[in-house]
């Protein structure tokens, strides 16, 4: 499983996540758009018609959106290599598969990431396991992928994610676990091995900091300022929370 897709590849996909979510009229997004509609920016050949212009044209959350390869496993696998404009009677159920992949495929991802960590290797088998049953629901039929509680398997499979987290970050640090810290001072912080999951950092001066083998799972972190800050052996930071926050000077 170390080997599946968990990236993006728009060329194999049918622009899915221009179609199937909702967008609401915001700093993320510069209009309202229904769940299931085609974004108007979306070209006959799947294509982005302003791709290059998306933070300009008010279109910031399109940039920071990560399917971890959802997209085109959909196309290619559940469905064969089809799209829903060529075959419009299969556009509802993959766009009702489009959120249940995608977070199965993040999953996917975090498992590969704790799979990574030599500090993690006691659950190693565990690890190993989880990531074969996720990849086998994600593998699922539309109505299975319908029907699946997502929910409960998270609550199933989170805390082997912590508990590896927990062994990468010995010494641990600071626990800010869901912490509140929108716009927080925190220049030059020492966070090493603190656990930031699921921390809301909107705005979070965190230039300079420490931030080495911190965990990030789910932490929110548009517009933080990670300008100098030291991310070697940070765990669970994903590629789209690192083009949500600020890295370099604009």
């Amino acid at each position: 499983m170390l080997g599946r897709e968990l990236e993006a590849d728009c060329g194999r996909c049918a622009a899915l996540c221009c179609v199937a979510p909702a967008f609401v009229k915001s700093s993320d997004f510069a209009i309202d758009k229904p769940a299931g509609r085609a974004c108007p920016n979306l070209t006959d050949h799947f294509r982005c018609g302003i791709h290059e212009h998306l933070e300009q044209r008010g279109f910031r959350g399109c940039t920071v959106y990560d399917c971890f390869g959802a997209g085109q496993r959909i196309v290619q696998e559940t469905f064969d290599g089809k799209d829903w404009r060529s075959a419009p009677e299969l556009a509802e159920d993959m766009f009702a598969s489009l959120p249940v992949v995608r977070q199965l495929q993040e999953l996917m991802w975090y498992l590969t990431e704790a799979l990574r960590l030599d500090e993690a290797k006691r659950v190693h088998p565990r690890l190993r396991d989880a990531l074969e049953e996720t990849d086998r629901l994600a593998a699922g039929t539309p109505s299975e992928l319908r029907a699946l509680d997502l929910e409960a398997y998270r609550r199933k499979v989170n805390p082997l994610l912590r508990r590896a987290s927990e062994m990468a970050r010995r010494p641990r640090g600071a626990d800010h676990d869901g912490a509140d810290l929108i716009g927080r001072r925190m220049r030059g912080a020492d966070l090493r091995g603190a656990s930031l999951r699921g921390a809301l950092l909107i705005g979070a001066d965190l230039r300079d900091a420490d931030l080495r083998r911190a965990d990030f799972t789910g932490a929110d972190l548009r517009g933080t300022d990670l300008r100098g800050a030291d991310l070697r052996g940070a765990l669970f930071l994903t590629k789209a929370q690192l083009r949500a926050a600020v890295t370099r000077d604009r």
